[in-house]
């Protein structure tokens, strides 16, 4: 019998486990994948206390921006070289289908990651500035890291968003505290453990796993945190900023989203079809940006639909290790119970069911949290389908009959994190795409992640951007610094409080 594996915290230097564990279970199957060791506040105390005193003495935001990129770059191949174990890894915890793991989850993240090592070298940490002075003077802005980090990710990309926020951070000569969900961790584990093996000095990455409440908690709200970077729903975020607010922390918040997938009348009609099953279904959902609503002229509405049904019915769920697979479960059951209850909520209201809404049948369902790809029509912007974020397979669509109700239908709710637009007039859709109030638009696509872009969102969807050319910004702050050159009073601004003494 093989056995489970265990993973432990990182505090300091040191691996600690701890009495109270927690499992990690398939969604597919249920079967225990892993155990983890559950921290407590007093860990969280441990782990700031390690990060603030190793950014105090100075060992990694002085060492040199060169040296500190060979660091995350070794790290990074490393686990480039580790990749397939990574998918696997990923797939048996959070049950993403493996087509998708090694593209998104994993391929995605190595990537990104190599590019925010490779903006270190790039980035301009102390720049001259010119001084507009009646003297001889001379001038730099620094960019000085900001202190201790937190870095809270969630459970559906993990490896990603922590490559978002800890790679950046540690590029700048910052101290972390990682906090991964529990029910996702083991990719987090790993990144941290060859940023061990790469030399990376102890107490400058400190992993804590535990509850949210308790662990995430203590962190957000820690006088030492200086910087807190956490993606999760708009719920959770509130409670953030709650409990940041005892300090003027920096933050950067990706939340929630409602995002609307605009097909208009010229679209190709093919491509747009198969872009908004992609935008919905991929990942079953359990995407903040999914283009959960998709929002269609009446003049296609009727050939839309009788294309997207005979689409979804060919998407195959099964094992997410098969990559066969094209739809695996949701996380948990009462994430899967939710969708459903929010299916049966819209159909109540008026909805329209035309596929899916319920759990799969066959022996192969039997365990895990699995729910059928779902599409509703005659959704009107007004219902709680077309307003609150489900996180499942669940495609809302909606007719519109003017271009500018469409826009209106897309702003309308309290999300602004993506939208996507569908036509053969490049221009007229970015003439759209001006007028979304979203953080990325995509036009004749979805999910495109080139890892120069910025990523984040406006309204209840969040605060600040990831990635990005300037993903340093985040985890840095400005320092002016003036040089007097003249040597004397002359022509200084002294008089004006001094009067005649300073001339």
């Amino acid at each position: 019998m093989q056995e489970v594996p265990h993973a432990l915290m990182y505090i300091d230097g040191k691996w600690i486990d701890t009495p109270d564990r927690y499992e990690i279970r398939s969604p597919a199957t249920e079967e225990l994948v892993a155990t983890l060791a559950k921290g407590r506040r007093e860990h969280v105390d441990q782990a700031v206390a390690a990060a603030q005193s190793v950014y105090e003495d100075r060992t990694w935001r002085a060492t040199p921006p060169a040296e500190r990129a060979a660091v995350l770059r070794e790290a990074a191949d490393r686990l480039v070289r580790r990749s397939q174990e990574l998918v696997r890894t990923q797939v048996r915890e959070n049950g993403a289908p493996v087509r998708l793991a090694e593209a998104l989850h994993i391929g995605t993240s190595l990537a990104h990651l190599r590019y925010q090592v490779d903006q270190v070298e790039r980035y301009d940490f102390e720049r001259p500035s010119a001084m507009l002075s009646p003297v001889l003077a001379a001038g730099l802005v620094r960019r000085e890291p900001l202190g201790v980090c937190a870095a809270i990710v969630p459970w559906n990309f993990p490896l990603v968003h922590a490559g978002w926020k800890v790679i950046p951070a540690l590029a700048a000569g910052n101290s972390v505290v990682i906090k991964p969900d529990e029910r996702a961790p083991l990719t987090i584990v790993e990144l941290v453990r060859e940023l061990e093996a790469a030399g990376l000095p102890p107490g400058v990455l400190n992993l804590v796993t535990g509850d949210g409440p308790e662990v995430g908690g203590r962190l957000v709200e820690h006088p030492d945190v200086r910087k807190i970077g956490f993606t999760g729903s708009t719920r959770v975020g509130h409670e953030v900023l709650r409990r940041a607010a005892g300090g003027f922390r920096h933050l950067t918040l990706e939340l929630g989203g409602k995002s609307a997938n605009i097909v208009l009348a010229d679209a190709d009609v093919t491509t747009a079809v198969d872009g908004a099953l992609f935008a919905c279904m991929a990942y079953s959902g359990q995407i903040c940006a999914a283009g959960t609503r998709l929002l269609v002229p009446e003049s296609l509405h009727d050939t839309f639909v009788d294309q997207l049904v005979e689409r979804v019915k060919a998407l195959r769920i099964s094992d997410p290790l098969d990559p066969s697979t094209d739809l695996g479960p949701l996380i948990s059951r009462d994430k899967r119970d939710h969708a459903l209850a929010c299916v049966s909520a819209a159909v109540d209201q008026g909805a329209r069911l035309v596929h899916g809404g319920k759990v799969p049948s066959g022996p192969g369902f039997a365990r895990g949290h699995w729910m059928e790809p779902t599409l509703l029509t005659e959704v009107t912007p007004d219902m709680s389908i077309a307003q609150e974020e489900v996180f499942g397979p669940v495609l809302a669509v909606m007719r519109y009959g003017t271009v500018e109700e469409a826009v209106e239908i897309a702003n309308g709710t309290e999300y602004g994190l993506a939208a996507g637009v569908w036509s053969r007039d490049n221009q007229a859709a970015l003439d759209i795409a001006e007028r979304l109030e979203t953080g990325v638009v995509w036009i004749n696509d979805w999910y495109a992640l080139p890892p120069h872009f910025p990523l984040g969102g406006c309204k209840e969807s969040g605060i600040g951007r990831e990635s990005g050319e300037n993903a340093l910004d985040a985890y840095t702050q400005p320092k002016a610094v003036s040089i007097d050159l003249s040597g004397g009073v002359e022509a200084k601004l002294y008089s004006l409080l001094l009067g005649t003494q300073s001339a």
